[in-house]
């Protein structure tokens, strides 16, 4: 199946930096970006949300990268999922302020 968009978020815990992406809620992240998905009847029909492995960017994890544009976000909390879902997935803007590559 061909989706719209597909979300990465940074799962890792291995490699234990002071920071890093599992240690930091990735899961959770992974979680709420799938059950808020799902609510809006998007999840697996035209957005995924996946756990990803490490993104080499654990100084600004969580991390969260979106294609097909490819934009990375960092410091995702769980309270920017639904702006990241409203604003970026389902109406094509960029959260500037969440940018981090």
């Amino acid at each position: 199946m061909k989706y719209q968009k597909h979300v990465f978020v940074c799962t890792n815990d291995k490699e234990a930096p002071k920071k890093c992406c599992g240690s930091e809620r990735g899961m959770e992240l992974v979680k709420l970006f799938q059950e808020a998905l799902k609510e809006k009847g998007l999840f697996n029909t035209e957005i995924r949300a996946q756990r990803a492995g490490c993104f080499e960017t654990c100084a600004l994890g969580p991390s969260v990268v979106v294609y097909p544009e490819g934009v990375f976000y960092g410091h995702v909390t769980p309270e920017d999922v639904n702006e990241i879902i409203e604003s970026h997935l389902i109406n094509g803007k960029v959260v500037e302020r969440l940018v981090v590559a």
